[in-house]
């Protein structure tokens, strides 16, 4: 139910009231904003402190009166410096991690929008709803929808394995605060029987997640991934890993040893573990060089297979799916190390040799790309590892389920640096919250102004979205296995088949399965 109050808002006595909305744990005051009902930092769930440390997330403590939601909920336990960028988050204190935030036009329950859940990306480790990358009040506002983000446990708090307690804890908090949106999102305009997830990187592996597993079925209607990693772990390596995570503070992964040491403590540990990752290629693999110690694990319980197998069974044949990725996604990463223009033939060649499918990858790619420099075969391999096999198989393997999926590349290149990261990892945050200025938008972005043209597409992106999340339909065919007909996003879009064929034949038939322990 909705109430108001008579308690005017920050804009003076002129103002429509402050909008107040009755949840399941008690009331909530919000703000009005450009023309918009915003809350911050309602729980979901109660504080995973104390006896709910590493364990399953467990409903919000009730509250009485109103209480007011007008700032961000505190980040979950991580490395808070890299939450920055230009208008740098004031990050609050407290345990009150798990928090939802809502956008939305109005709060009748008569209206019942569409609505957008979105789930933030950060390698697993890092993440906070409140960044100002994620602000989105554009996508609310041009959509006509309603926007909820959430915070959920990343690092050893919500990924690593720790006897005793359940795999995949972040997952758990997720399916946690759709469970809240189903309950409470009526309250806020939206319509609970027309929700769409939507995350990039971390979060769009997430979404894939999600798709399989019971514990979310019937929580949303639509499913939207960008740059879906292919990163899963075998549960042998999750407990391999979680046995170095733990000996960085001397003790075992057990419940027992970890759940009275200082989060800030297990998130130092987690960062000095990344930089030693590469030492361990030889027992890792492929996991190494990811330089992330966490990822979802296909632990046969949370998560009981991998996604791929998952919706080719067809797990979500009832979900429409919205997937695709960036042309050029690991740039970013060579750029932030360091090597654009710098990639040796021998760094090239050990690449093809660990990420290149099947026995004489290393072969196959430098046949496929005959012309292409040491440079751009080290991250070809890797953009495909990584990002845009695993979400174009993922649109495959939902097909082959009885679903129905769209597919996108991004091509646009960002303006920073004078155009060298090409249409890299991250691009299509800025571009779909508008949010140029801030978190990764102001790299990419190089603090300029955004041109008409990026404007254009920024304003496609949103349109395309909350199309989709309204109806299924982005504005282009579904993918099928004949034509490949996919949504090129470019300053001028189009329909083509799926331009990365040269990619698509090298990594056919080839199964994304749990990374091993070798």
């Amino acid at each position: 139910m909705t109430t108001t109050e008579s308690r005017p808002s920050a804009g003076g006595p002129s103002e429509p009231p402050a909008p107040v909305v009755r949840t399941t744990a008690g009331a909530v005051r919000g703000r009005r904003e450009e023309g918009l009902a915003v809350f911050r930092g309602v729980p979901f769930a109660a504080p995973p402190v104390g006896e709910a440390r590493f364990m399953a997330p467990r409903p919000a403590r009730p509250w009485d009166g109103i209480r007011d939601a007008y700032t961000f909920g505190p980040p979950p336990p991580q490395d808070v410096g890299n939450l920055g960028g230009p208008g740098l988050l004031d990050v609050p204190e407290g345990d009150e991690w798990l928090t939802v935030n809502v956008w939305t036009p109005e709060t009748d329950p008569a209206a019942r929008r569409p609505v957008m859940v979105w789930i933030y990306g950060g390698a697993y480790k890092l993440g906070h709803s409140g960044s100002p990358g994620y602000d989105a009040r554009r996508i609310a506002a041009d959509g006509d929808v309603v926007v909820v983000s959430f915070n959920y446990r990343l690092g050893m708090e919500g990924f690593a394995f720790i006897e005793g307690a359940p795999a995949n804890r972040g997952l758990l908090d997720q399916v946690a605060a759709l469970e809240w949106v189903r309950d409470n999102i009526e309250s806020f305009g939206g319509d609970p029987g027309q929700v769409t997830v939507f995350g990039e990187s971390a979060g769009a592996g997430s979404i894939a997640s999600l798709l399989t597993m019971e514990r979310a079925a019937g929580l949303f209607r639509r499913a939207i991934a960008q740059s879906v990693p292919g990163t899963f772990f075998s549960d042998a390596l999750a407990r391999d890993i979680g046995t170095a995570l733990a000996a960085e503070v001397g003790l075992r992964p057990t419940v027992a040893d970890l759940s009275t040491v200082d989060p800030r403590r297990l998130t130092s540990a987690g960062e000095t573990l990344s930089a030693k990752m590469l030492q361990r290629v030889d027992r890792w693999g492929q996991a190494a060089p990811t330089v992330t110690p966490f990822s979802p694990v296909v632990d046969g319980e949370v998560l009981p297979t991998s996604p791929w197998q998952a919706l080719a069974a067809g797990s979500a044949r009832d979900i429409d799916l919205l997937v695709g990725h960036n042309r050029d996604e690991y740039r970013l990463f060579i750029a932030m190390a360091g090597r654009l223009g710098q990639i040796t033939q021998e760094r090239a060649a050990s690449a093809l040799r660990l990420f290149a499918p099947g026995a004489s990858g290393e072969e196959a790619y430098r046949a496929a790309f005959p012309d292409a420099s040491p440079g751009e075969l080290y991250e070809r391999v890797q953009t495909d590892w990584l990002f845009s096999m695993p979400s174009l198989h993922l649109a495959q393997a939902h097909r082959a389920g009885g679903g129905s999926a769209h597919v996108y590349e991004l091509t646009w290149p960002a303006p920073g640096l004078g155009g060298a990261l090409g249409a890299c990892h991250g691009l299509d945050i800025p571009l779909l919250f508008g949010t140029y200025g801030a978190d990764l938008g102001a790299l990419l972005f190089a603090g300029a102004e955004p041109s008409a043209e990026a404007l254009s597409l920024s304003s496609r992106f949103r349109a395309s979205w909350t199309s989709f999340a309204r109806s299924g339909d982005p504005g282009w065919p579904a993918y099928d296995d004949a034509e490949r007909l996919v949504q090129v996003l470019d300053a001028q879009p189009v329909v083509t088949a799926y331009p990365e064929e040269r990619s698509r034949r090298l990594w056919e038939g080839h199964a994304f399965l749990p990374l091993p322990l070798l």
